[in-house]
């Protein structure tokens, strides 16, 4: 007797977990498989996760990608050459793009060479996040954990979550982008045509206990990843004696990933 697609994504994925004998698994297709995949030993777990941005110390970098090499080779991401098709989870913008909703005088007092830089900008895994609301597949959902998270299998492309993402943080594959990866990273699953894609936090990473890739690959250390939830973590303490600030706060979504100028 033969099996649909659903039973056949399912029983994959059951057989992944499987095999990989506690260790963990990038390519989890469904919520189930994400939450077993969140209980291994090892597991970095918080109750809100967040990161803080030093755009002070990141711009001491100049133009430095380290934090954009890491990502995009580590989650198989697709150089195809032109900005038409470009597939991207974190890039750089220039300050006054990434955080033109805010009015001039709210940012009186920042310095002048700052505005001149570009910023790092990826998925903001907002806490009240508008691409989950209008997912017709839920293939991106939110986990407990505050991770906005895709499901490349369901994901039926009619992004739809692209349009409601009022910061730019998705792509979609208009091509297949396995012919453009250079060097496959045979630990996270590569995407096909009319598939929509984004940051995810290195959620396969923080389930074999470790760090961000760009966290990690960040030479200035202007990236701090933690438990917003924990009064003792270092992106609490940061954010007490720092002045931060978010993309589009004014919107209600409760962007997660914070800058500090």
């Amino acid at each position: 007797m033969g099996i649909d697609r659903r039973g056949f994504i399912k029983i994959a994925g059951i057989t992944a977990l499987g095999a990989a004998a506690g260790r963990p698994i990038a390519n989890a297709v469904s919520k189930e498989d994400v939450a077993s995949i969140s209980q291994l030993p090892n597991a970095l777990t918080a109750k809100r996760w967040a990161m803080v941005i030093d755009l002070k110390k990141c711009a001491e970098r100049g133009d430095c990608t380290k934090c954009i090499d890491a990502c995009h080779s580590i989650h198989n991401v697709p150089d195809f050459g032109n900005p038409k098709d470009e597939v991207k989870w974190i890039w750089k913008e220039s300050f006054e793009n990434a955080f033109e909703e805010f009015e001039e005088q709210e940012l009186e007092f920042v310095p002048e060479d700052l505005k001149l830089n570009k910023v790092p900008v990826f998925c903001n895994h907002c806490d009240n996040p508008p691409c989950v609301k209008v997912c017709p597949t839920q293939s991106t959902w939110k986990r407990d954990d505050g991770i906005v998270m895709m499901d490349y299998h369901r994901c039926i492309g009619c992004r739809y979550c692209m349009a409601a993402c009022p910061y730019g943080s998705r792509s979609f594959n208009w091509r297949d982008p396995r012919p453009f990866i250079k060097n496959v990273n045979p630990e996270f699953p590569t995407r096909m045509r009319g598939v929509v894609e984004k940051c995810d936090l290195c959620a396969e990473r923080l389930a074999k206990g470790l760090m961000p890739a760009c966290v990690e690959a960040c030479e200035a250390k202007a990236m701090v990843f933690g438990d917003l939830e924990d009064s003792n973590s270092a992106v609490r303490e940061i954010l007490r004696n720092r002045f931060a600030i978010r993309r589009k706060p004014e919107l209600g979504t409760n962007p997660q990933i914070y800058y500090l100028v």
